[in-house]
């Protein structure tokens, strides 16, 4: 099965090499897709010398809009697996290839990362993530144990079906939507998770709703 991990990153040129080095040390011979998504910094470099597939915006569109360009790129390019993974290091590469046998063997369209067993600040575990699946709910109709996770992989057969329509980070939950509109099975796997940064505090949660909305009425 030939797998491509698509990388999304904007600003990430002090982190991505590790992150990118990180996945081809598994030794199981995946490629690897940067997105650099209009990055002002060294990304495209760091992508390049860590051995990566470089495609680049010459603006930042946003984070779906770059999972959506490195998903049309690995399609193209006969993937039968496409593994969506952050640049930032906070994923555990060793969780790729536990994901891609559980798609194989369960015989599902797409595994969803989810944040069952890490260190989560307070603030995140008991009310941010509570609301966020909540609010996924409210959109999609799918009842998550995790929403807006970025660790998932699709089968080829789910990536043809699923177009990102939003290029920032409400493409999570339009996701979710197409994977129940479409009929597509799915299965969530537990998925380690390092916080150096917080992430997305309520500001951000806030941008999201309002850009589902947006797309809703549009």
């Amino acid at each position: 099965m030939r797998i491509t991990v698509v990388i999304p990153a904007f600003n990430e040129a002090a982190r991505l090499g590790e992150t990118v080095r990180a996945i081809f040390a598994l030794g199981h011979g995946y490629d690897v897709v940067v997105v650099d998504d209009g990055s002002e910094d060294g990304t495209s470099d760091a992508a390049l010398f860590s051995g990566a597939t470089v495609l680049r915006h010459a603006v930042n569109r946003g984070q779906g809009a770059a999972l959506q360009t490195g998903t049309e790129w690995a399609l193209a390019h006969d993937a039968d697996a496409i593994v969506h993974f952050d640049a930032d290091g906070q994923f555990d590469a060793a969780d790729i290839p536990r994901a891609c046998v559980l798609l194989e063997e369960r015989g599902v369209d797409v595994v969803l990362g989810s944040r069952l067993r890490l260190n989560v600040p307070a603030t995140k575990r008991y009310l941010l993530l509570p609301v966020a699946r909540i609010v996924n709910w409210a959109f999609t109709g799918v009842w998550l144990t995790d929403a807006h996770n970025g660790f998932r992989v699709f089968s080829r057969r789910a990536a043809e079906q699923i177009v990102i329509r939003h290029d920032r980070m409400a493409h999570n939950t339009d996701i979710v939507a197409q994977i129940r509109e479409r009929g597509l099975s799915f299965a969530e796997m537990p998925v380690a998770v390092h916080y150096d940064r917080y992430g997305q505090g309520v500001g951000g949660g806030v941008k999201i709703v309002a850009d589902l909305l947006v797309g809703w009425f549009l």
